[in-house]
């Protein structure tokens, strides 16, 4: 996030690209990288937006937030929050244990961690849950140099006022897919990732030409 993105409209986007489908999503971008300067208002805004989401049933059109898909899951991610605070990261909001008033099914309480360390495991490895981290960075070259230092690059966004920024940002990222002030998938456009994020695209004509295949024929090459 750059410092000239307005925090109120740039919070209601950016919980959804964090916290779609609980975090359960490939392309959920769980860290979130703010400058020094203005870091104290990101972490107010963000705890303050996420705190306000409605965690409930799925079936709720009210709903923001829902279960986790298996016990096993709802474990591996308080196992993360717990290591979070091991590692010495500022928890903010949420935490370990089940959301006030839902006695039954795998939730989370959403979770944010200021003061996170990139090095971190909570920045480093895919929780797939609603846990964000907030990093901090000193200018955008090390925002890139933040965002870039990951074995994974599948999806992210940058959010500014100025578009050229963002674009620029947004070119020098290692990401299959990137969004400024905004993130969607296009079925005409190709969808994948580098580094550990996989191999190849889906969807566009680049996702076709995985499905064929071709056929080269060669003609005997005229006499003088």
């Amino acid at each position: 996030m750059l410092d000239d993105a307005d925090l109120s409209t740039t919070m209601e986007g950016l919980k959804f690209t964090a916290l779609m489908n609980s975090g359960q999503a490939c392309v959920a971008q769980t860290r979130i990288l703010a400058s020094r300067g203005n870091y104290d208002a990101v972490v107010e805004a963000l705890t303050e937006a996420v705190g306000a989401m409605q965690v409930g049933d799925p079936m709720d059109p009210a709903t923001e937030i829902g279960p986790l898909v298996a016990r096993r899951q709802q474990e591996r991610v308080t196992d993360y929050i717990r290591i979070g605070q091991e590692e010495g990261a500022r928890l903010v909001l949420g935490g370990d244990g089940r959301p006030d008033g839902l006695d039954t099914g795998w939730y989370v309480r959403p979770t944010i961690f200021a003061d996170v360390d990139n090095r971190m495991r909570i920045a480093q490895e895919e929780i797939f849950g609603p846990v964000l981290s907030v990093i901090a960075y000193d200018d955008v070259d090390d925002a890139v140099r933040i965002a870039n230092d990951s074995d994974y690059g599948l999806a992210g966004t940058v959010w500014t006022n100025d578009r050229e920024a963002g674009l620029d940002v947004a070119r020098r990222v290692r990401a299959g897919t990137y969004g400024v002030n905004t993130y969607t998938m296009d079925f005409a456009a190709p969808f994948g990732g580098f580094k550990a994020s996989g191999v190849g695209r889906e969807f566009g004509p680049e996702g076709l030409a995985h499905y064929t295949e071709v056929k080269s024929v060669y003609l005997e090459a005229p006499s003088a």
